[in-house]
């Protein structure tokens, strides 16, 4: 437990590697306790913490402003680092199968600047082996040491749920593993300094890797269930939103409800778990079923939208459909895999060019991303079809009367189209105004 009583005392210090939504949290928090450097190879971002902003929303601008983290940039400063734990995104190519150059890449800038006595703990999503088998071989290759000699390994999955302002950093469990005993013991000490909801020490480092893919998995599978039933309840004319508020009155109901997965977490995790599989000669039937039902859903929800044009007598090609929300998520400026901008594309299928607006996200992110543009909210009118795509606090208390005086003017209340994907309209009082209305 040396390092650990170092780290207390400020003789060494911690290290971040990778500063974005879950990396900066951690870093900040870690600040108050211990010597904190925060590297990310992202000058642009460096520039922004140094000034006291928090592109992510995560944290807010003044405990960036307030913290002790010695933001950088160059990768050099990890050398002063003993503790280093790395939380870069793990995303996955256009074939679905992993992406782990985010986290190679980090393997070596962390191993090129890797001195003896160090931990080093992944907190990225990956499948189970990822740090052992490629991660480990890269940090020895780059540093010239041996680990379990020289250095040891540990991983501790993240767990922050972007946007969440309840369940944060230091109020959920956190899973810790080490390559060893001596490890795992540093790692735990290490993490319940910022970890007020404890620890829980996983049996192996692939355990906790596992851990980590298995628990999106399951909301993954439990959302592509209600999505399933939403395709098949509008076609028998049932409202899925009753059927679930219904069913949600059994004390053990799971309380799950349709809509888009996107994100870099549910929306991608499964993909992990699924390629290892069939790596080891096992095919992955639910998951790889609630995978596909979940990738449908912007298809789905893109004709759902045509054919309320269509039954409102609207020429589609001509229609202004105004998409409300660009992110994943609510009350987050996330854009990272937003399923959102798949029924923009969709749409534009129909030649409809959608109008995008969201109060979160980022209008050069989603420009660099998507190559799709935001529009203010003030800035719109005279729409056909307002789509509530993200159910961000400022659209559940704004007054109608404003979502109201988007629609044109001239078209009677029968032909203005409203789709609800989140179910955050009171649909009693948007059909008894007499709108063209369809939620998910």
């Amino acid at each position: 437990m040396r390092l650990y009583d170092e780290l207390v005392a400020k003789k060494e210090k911690l290290a971040l590697v990778g500063l974005g939504y879950v990396g900066l949290p951690i870093a900040v928090a870690f600040s108050k306790k211990v010597q904190v450097i925060g590297f990310d190879k992202n000058s642009d971002k460096i520039a922004r913490y140094r000034e006291g902003q928090d592109p992510t929303g995560e944290i807010g601008d003044e405990e960036v402003r307030l913290s002790k983290v010695e933001f950088t940039d160059r990768e050099e400063s990890l050398r002063e680092a003993a503790f280093i734990i790395v939380a870069v995104p793990t995303p996955v190519n256009q074939d679905k199968t992993p992406d782990l150059k985010p986290v190679e890449q980090a393997s070596r800038t962390v191993g090129r600047n890797l001195k003896k006595g160090s931990v080093v703990v992944y907190e990225s999503t990956v499948y189970p082996g990822v740090t052992e088998d490629i991660c480990v071989p890269i940090l020895e290759q780059e540093s010239g040491l041996v680990c379990g000699r020289d250095f040891k390994v540990g991983y501790s999955p993240e767990r922050i749920n972007p946007g969440d302002k309840v369940h944060r950093l230091s109020t959920i469990k956190k899973i810790v593993s080490g390559m060893d005993q001596e490890s795992l013991d540093i790692i735990a000490a290490v993490y319940e300094l910022v970890i007020e909801a404890g620890v829980h020490r996983a049996g192996s480092i692939k355990v906790a890797e596992a851990a980590k893919v298995v628990e999106n998995s399951q909301r993954d599978i439990n959302i592509a269930f209600i999505n399933e039933l939403a395709m098949a309840f509008d076609r028998m004319g049932i409202d899925t939103t009753e059927v679930i508020e219904a069913m949600n009155t059994k004390w053990n109901a799971l309380g799950f409800r349709p809509g888009l997965v996107g994100g870099h977490c549910i929306g991608v995790d499964p993909y992990y778990f699924v390629y290892e599989a069939e790596k080891l000669g096992y095919h992955s039937q639910i998951i790889s079923s609630g995978r596909r039902i979940n990738d449908d859903m912007p298809q789905f929800v893109a004709e759902k939208i045509i054919r309320q044009l269509v039954l409102a007598g609207k020429k589609v090609r001509d229609a202004r459909v105004v998409l409300l929300g660009a992110t994943f998520k609510e009350n987050c400026p996330d854009v990272r895999n937003s399923k959102i901008m798949e029924v923009a594309q969709a749409l534009k299928e129909y030649g409809i060019v959608p109008v995008i607006t969201d109060p979160k996200a980022d209008p050069e992110e989603v420009r660099l991303v998507y190559g799709m543009e935001l529009t203010p909210i003030e800035g719109i009118k005279d729409a056909d079809c307002l789509v509530f795509a993200v159910a961000h606090e400022e659209y559940k208390n704004t007054p109608w009367e404003s979502f109201d005086g988007l629609f044109d003017p001239s078209l009677p209340y029968g032909e203005r189209v409203i789709i609800d994907i989140k179910s955050i309209l009171d649909k009693d009082e948007v059909e008894k105004i007499g709108y063209c209305f369809w939620r998910l």
